[in-house]
């Protein structure tokens, strides 16, 4: 029997080694700010539209005019440390296509009227989706947490455009 004065240095020693042996850890990409990737806005023929610099662990929104109601709408994004995950929804209301599911996020009253569905955290399957962008009454609009603006309507109205998070790997 391993009396408790033993016991419990062996077994920290024990948990030490076995988490030693998972692989290195990755420091540098849990400190937000100190990995760089970069959402780019891609053509149907490939070329890329627009580019700009995400550091992990920030984000970007993507606005639009909802095309029957004309309310905003806006999907925020969070660089999860190099995966793309949709993090939260603001829905003026829950008319044509809008809405909240169970089970996916949390709905919350916005200030000012709307809903927040907060939470969702789920990430983008191959960092990257299709979006047709709509007119410029839908006024589709990517605004990054540094400040960035990429005018999507302006540079590409009705067409199919991808958005995708760049890591470099």
């Amino acid at each position: 029997m391993i009396s408790l004065n033993w016991g419990r240095p062996a077994l920290a020693a024990f948990t030490l080694l076995i988490s030693a042996c998972s692989g290195p850890a990755r420091h540098a990409e849990t400190t937000p700010g100190t990995a760089t990737d970069h959402l780019e806005v891609i053509a149907a023929d490939g070329s890329v539209l627009a580019r700009t610099p995400i550091p992990r662990q920030s984000g970007w929104c993507l606005y639009w005019n909802h095309s029957v109601t004309g309310d905003g709408v806006i999907d925020c994004y969070v660089d999860d440390l190099g995966r793309m995950v949709l993090h939260r929804t603001y829905q003026p209301d829950f008319a044509a296509g809008l809405g909240h599911y169970p089970g996916r996020g949390v709905l919350t009253s916005a200030k000012g009227g709307g809903y927040w569905i907060e939470d969702i955290d789920e990430p983008v399957p191959g960092n990257a989706y299709a979006l047709r962008v709509g007119s410029l009454a839908v006024d589709h609009r990517i605004v990054t947490t540094e400040g960035d603006e990429i005018y999507l309507s302006k540079m590409a109205e009705h067409t199919r455009v991808t958005i995708r998070l760049d890591t470099g790997e």
